[in-house]
């Protein structure tokens, strides 16, 4: 049964000022916040994906009355760093090999390999308090690559070995088993004895260059195990996650945030309406012309609260999408909703950037943004509504 959705004034939300009234702030008041667990700082590592995916899981035992955990994310992105390794060697190094990873991967990893308290593996084991993966990514990286070059003309029995090797440098060794809360597990016996079944977890897209209600491979290059995602028109995607913030559900978000309205700082991501006709900005003309003040103050990226935004359409996302304006750039967890001080409806979304932003590691995503800017959705089985769960072939 889904843990009921709280309704109530939030810690962010506010009373609205004249300024704000004024339209020269925003003001937002959550209307949906689920309950879920501390933001993390995913710091100098390319790790977001998994971020995002073990905070959803920590989620997802608290909506099913567990314990409040936090959960090792590096002994997930070191499983995953071994199997591409493997993967890189096996297709000749024909392939990616990058710290970057896709909702799949959380699962991937529970499932094959199991998971590990924070206080057990934290994978700091290299100098730093906090993650920096420059050189490990590096030392990784120019490794595989001369492994594959095969400098005595076949592979050796060894070079796994040094894979571990480097792994165990950075991360440290990973314990056969380890006591935790005065119980003794193995990585797969404490993820078996959480209320997750990774099998009841669905991922969805919405892109037109594939068949609605089939599932697709998505073609980006953190989709390294090349998991299908299914496809479902856009109305029906955003229908799926408003059905999951209703009835208590996380969603982790995978979504584009080099877009100028993500404004990370301020708490904020919208898609505001530009100046389609008569804009000078980005023109050759625009090196040599100092841009007025009132013309900077037009700029449709320069608002400091709630501004007209587009109207996003299948089509229009695909074509940002096909030209790569839209990239598989960040992962991260949708915990609620929300909406301004002129009603306009938000989601609320957790981050791994630490807590150092106007909400504290929280910002609110308008609807235009979410329906341009995301890649992919990863949800429980029952956030779906029956009628869409049905089209895909899900067994209610």
């Amino acid at each position: 049964m889904a843990l009921a959705a709280v309704v109530a004034l939030p810690a962010f939300a506010v009373e609205p000022d004249e300024s704000a009234k004024a339209d020269t702030a925003f003001v937002f008041t959550d209307v949906v916040t689920i309950p879920d667990t501390s933001v993390k700082d995913q710091n100098k590592s390319g790790t977001c994906w998994c971020f995002s995916g073990t905070s959803f899981f920590e989620d997802e035992i608290l909506r099913q009355g567990g314990d409040s955990l936090d959960i090792s994310e590096m002994y997930t992105v070191r499983k995953c760093y071994e199997d591409k390794a493997e993967r890189f060697v096996r297709l000749y190094g024909e392939t990616n090999f990058a710290a970057g990873g896709s909702a799949m991967d959380v699962p991937y990893v529970w499932k094959k390999y199991g998971a590990i308290p924070e206080e057990v593996y934290s994978g700091l084991e290299y100098g730093e308090n906090k993650h920096v993966h420059g050189e490990l990514d590096a030392a990784l990286s120019a490794y595989l690559k001369a492994v594959v070059s095969k400098p005595n003309k076949k592979l050796t029995s060894s070079w796994r070995k040094g894979v571990q090797g480097i792994l165990d440098a950075y991360f440290g060794e990973v314990p056969e088993t380890f006591t935790y809360k005065g119980k003794t597990y193995t990585p797969k016996s404490f993820a078996a004895a959480q209320p997750i079944n990774v099998d009841e977890y669905v991922p969805l897209t919405s892109f037109t260059h594939h068949p609605y209600y089939e599932a697709f491979a998505i073609e980006v290059p953190d989709n390294w195990l090349w998991e299908s995602y299914y496809n479902l028109p856009l109305d029906e995607f955003k229908a799926v996650v408003d059905n999951a913030i209703k009835n208590g559900y996380t969603v982790v978000w995978a979504a584009d945030v080099s877009e100028g309205g993500f404004k990370w700082n301020d708490g904020v991501a919208l898609m505001p309406k530009g100046k389609e006709e008569g804009d000078m900005n980005g023109t050759e003309l625009s090196r040599w012309v100092k841009l007025s003040d009132k013309e900077r103050s037009n700029d449709k990226y320069n608002f400091k609260a709630p501004v007209p935004e587009i109207n996003v359409t299948p089509e229009m996302r695909q074509e940002m999408f096909d030209n790569q304006e839209t990239t598989d750039d960040h992962g991260m967890v949708i915990v609620g909703s929300a909406v301004d001080q002129k009603g306009n409806h938000y989601y609320k979304v957790k981050n791994s950037w630490d807590t150092n932003n106007k909400y504290e590691g929280y910002f609110y995503v308008s609807e235009p943004y979410f329906l341009a800017k995301t890649v992919d959705i990863l949800v429980h089985r029952n956030a779906i509504p029956a009628a869409t769960a049905k089209k895909i072939g899900l067994k209610k």
